[in-house]
């Protein structure tokens, strides 16, 4: 592994579990936990650390395990970020802004728990374009957002699967193909 800068600015891991404490999306960049019954136990503890607190309309810092966590319930899901005890807490505070935010616009502000389990693919993808192997990419939702869901530049958007589509979309597109394969 090559050395990093240390100025910069590292997350440990990004963890979305639901109300009960279950995991739901996570993702872990450091060796400390390396196997899934220490992520399981991290998971479990910081859970029973931080149910019991009202985060809902800010989100809250706390230091647990020597590590500096930020977190904030929306609706049945609790999103949280961590870094390590050195780590600045807005940087911290700014990519869990960028995580909730980016996913609230990927499932259209119906953010619980169902929602996620059915876009699963969205959320991942969300957390790997917010952060890779511990280093912030991007902290801007708008952005991630369109990364995740592959518009382009110009905010236009790959041709949607018939699958993806409404119906009334679905049978324009037939339409439409049907008239231009009869006038070739």
């Amino acid at each position: 592994m090559a050395v990093m800068d240390p100025t910069l600015p590292i997350v440990k891991n990004l963890l979305l579990l639901d109300s009960e404490g279950k995991r739901i999306a996570v993702k872990y960049y450091t060796p400390e936990w390396s196997t899934v019954a220490s992520q399981a136990s991290f998971e479990k503890a910081l859970w029973n650390k931080t149910s019991r607190t009202n985060a809902r309309a800010e989100a809250e810092i706390i230091m647990f395990d020597n590590v500096v966590v930020v977190y904030k319930y929306i609706g049945d899901l609790m999103f949280y970020v961590t870094g390590s005890q050195d780590e600045n807490e807005l940087i911290l505070y700014t990519v869990l802004q960028a995580f909730y935010e980016s996913v609230t616009i990927l499932l259209r502000q119906q953010v619980e728990k169902k929602t996620v389990l059915e876009n699963l693919d969205l959320v991942l993808l969300a957390m790997d374009e917010i952060v890779d192997g511990g280093i912030i990419l991007e902290t801007e939702p708008a952005v991630i957002a369109s990364r995740v869901t592959m518009r382009g530049a110009d905010g236009e958007q790959a041709p949607v699967p018939i699958t993806e589509q409404t119906f009334s979309k679905a049978l324009a597109s037939a339409k439409e193909h049907l008239a231009r394969s009869l006038l070739k």
